[in-house]
């Protein structure tokens, strides 16, 4: 069974509803007999790599929200990680172009390291507050997965990749894609959204049992997702 999803580095609810889904995952018999695959999927592709500032200037700037709504959804999505086991710290995280990750993550498909790629990345935006579009940073992670650092570079200095990229984000819009987290189980079935541990759970149960039916939207009610206006609650 295939597990595509999209999601951009920048989006809290990607790593919170990644954590979400392998807890899920982690629960199945079958899990064994699951392939997932990271696409990308970028919230905001007019972002500067060559500038940066911080979460609540973005969200007040860029979303037209008011300082205080920014720093209230800042700490909704706090504490919507510690549920998950994700330490979220908006306040570190540097807001720039994800577009070199994402060049990054799919090199790091190549080498069949993709989630552990995307794991880091989120990590190092959300948390460690690293800068997700310097090219010297991104080569520390490729080589940490023992990533070929001179195809890395090379990847990173060009326009090498940029098809991979490109190709997912046309994928996405062409299959009506605009929020992400986004799952597509096995090209037939679709979860938006952060949701619930239980809900991955039996979306995963369903279409590993029924993989012959048309396709339809197995999200709950509630899913957390961001979008080009920004992330919802």
């Amino acid at each position: 069974m295939k597990i595509e999803i999209w999601s951009d580095v920048m989006c809290p609810f990607c790593y919170i509803g990644k954590h979400n889904f392998e807890s899920a995952l982690e629960k199945l018999s079958f899990k064994d007999k699951v392939e997932v695959e990271w696409k990308s999927f970028q919230l905001d592709p007019t972002l500067d790599p060559a500038k940066s500032e911080s979460m609540l200037d973005y969200l007040k700037s860029r979303k037209g929200i008011s300082e205080a709504q920014s720093k209230q959804l800042m700490e909704q999505v706090v504490q919507m990680g510690k549920s998950s086991g994700v330490d979220i710290r908006p306040e570190s995280a540097i807001i720039t172009s994800t577009f070199k990750a994402h060049k990054l993550l799919q090199l790091s498909k190549k080498y069949h390291k993709g989630n552990e790629m995307e794991e880091l990345l989120f990590k190092a935006h959300f948390t460690d507050g690293k800068n997700v579009a310097d090219t010297d940073f991104l080569l520390s992670l490729a080589e940490q997965l023992e990533i070929n650092r001179e195809e890395a570079e090379r990847v990173l200095s060009s326009d090498e990749y940029d098809d991979h990229v490109n190709q997912d984000i046309m994928e996405a819009r062409n299959n009506g894609i605009s929020s992400v987290p986004f799952f597509v189980l096995n090209g037939k079935y679709a979860v938006s959204g952060a949701q619930p541990v239980e809900v991955f759970e039996n979306a995963l149960n369903q279409t590993y049992q029924e993989t012959a039916s048309p396709f339809k939207d197995l999200s709950g009610e509630n899913g957390n997702a961001c979008d080009a206006d920004g992330c919802s609650i």
